[in-house]
């Protein structure tokens, strides 16, 4: 087996109440004292009542333009290098906080993450996803060192946009079906891989016993223990996934699925989780494993997550849509060819067209 590079967690996490009150002493004690916050008007809305003030640190504020995209990386980039900063700090949801991650290894700063949302995993993960200026996929990239601070306000996640909060289970409920895909083949795999294994399984385990629940609590603005259980398993457990496994615990066939998504109109007003969550779905099916699509579909339609095409805005009659989606999904680079198997547009066409048929069975 080829080295597995383990980018395991940021130098510091922490996830309580009332955590951004220790972010000004904990820029001090590494030195830190000139620091570019880059941030979306939104997020920053959401961070406001519970952002302090500095005394012994200088913050200047950058907006971001929407994506996390080449051109704005090097926008942004541009204005870090010709100031004196220390660090870039970024404020918001995964395209924020990529962006951030971005800039700080192009300009080779310290990067610190305060998440307003917990969509996906990018508080976390060592990487960036990238887009061009029309919001479609363009590719990911691998950074070569871990974050160097997250905090997470547990209150700011609560007062979140549900939908965000259901999308990032969804997202994270995928770490399972990927990773397992990826590693249950392999002989003897290194500990780090079975980590990234155990961690997936557990992601999985949380999310289809909390997530309910754990919406009802968000809904009340009520902070409790399955509050936090889910929302740590999106941030933390999600991202170790990827974190310890690297190749073998990053993506699979349901996030090619997801990039194939995002080249038709249709889907551009679901979130990146939903558009992952009718992934996992397709992923089973191209692996024929109708037994967790019958036990996951009872669980999306408590959730409200997307199982059928016309809960994506398409239906089987899109059949110019559907075989331009199942050639981007299996693109040169897609990571749907991680999986074990030769895989053409013609059976992720197909896959799309038995899942439904399936689905509408039960």
């Amino acid at each position: 087996m080829e080295l597995i590079e383990v980018r395991g967690a940021p130098s510091y996490y922490a996830c309580k109440e009332g955590v951004l009150e220790t972010l000004e002493l904990l820029l001090l004690n590494s030195n830190i004292k000139n620091v570019l916050v880059i941030f979306g008007k939104n997020s920053w809305k959401a961070v406001e009542p519970f952002f302090p003030n500095f005394h012994s640190v200088k913050l200047t504020f950058a907006p971001y333009n929407g994506e996390c995209s080449l051109s704005e990386v090097n926008r942004i980039a541009d204005i870090v290098k010709s100031g004196e900063f220390e660090a870039v700090l970024g404020i918001g949801g995964g395209k924020v906080l990529d962006l951030t991650k971005a800039v700080g290894h192009e300009t080779n700063k310290e990067v610190i993450l305060i998440p307003t949302l917990a969509a996906t995993c990018a508080a976390w993960t060592p990487l960036s996803v990238f887009y061009n200026e029309k919001g479609e996929f363009t590719h990911y990239s691998i950074f070569p060192k871990s974050t160097w601070a997250v905090l997470v306000e547990p209150s700011i996640i609560l007062h979140s946009p549900i939908e965000y909060f259901r999308a990032g289970i969804a997202d994270t409920l995928a770490k399972w079906y990927e990773a397992d895909a990826l590693i249950r083949h392999l002989v003897d795999p290194p500990l780090a891989v079975k980590i990234a294994h155990q961690t997936a399984k557990l992601c999985q385990e949380v999310l289809l016993k909390k997530s309910a629940q754990a919406l009802i609590d968000q809904q009340g603005k009520i902070l409790t223990s399955n509050f936090l259980q889910v929302l740590e398993s999106i941030i933390v457990a999600g991202g170790m996934v990827g974190g310890f496994g690297d190749k073998y615990g990053r993506i699979a066939a349901a996030h090619s699925v997801h990039n194939g998504l995002t080249t038709v109109k249709e889907t551009h007003h679901l979130l990146h989780g939903e558009k992952v969550a009718y992934g996992i779905l397709s992923q089973l099916a191209l692996e024929e494993n109708w037994v967790e699509v019958e036990k996951l579909v009872p669980f999306y339609k408590v959730l409200e997550l997307p199982y059928q095409l016309n809960h994506l805005g398409l239906s089987l009659k899109d059949m110019d849509k559907l075989h331009a989606i199942s050639e981007r999904t299996i693109a040169p680079g897609e990571s749907i060819h991680f999986l074990e198997g030769t895989w053409t547009a013609e059976k992720v066409y197909k896959s799309f067209v038995t899942l439904e048929e399936y689905i509408a069975q039960l």
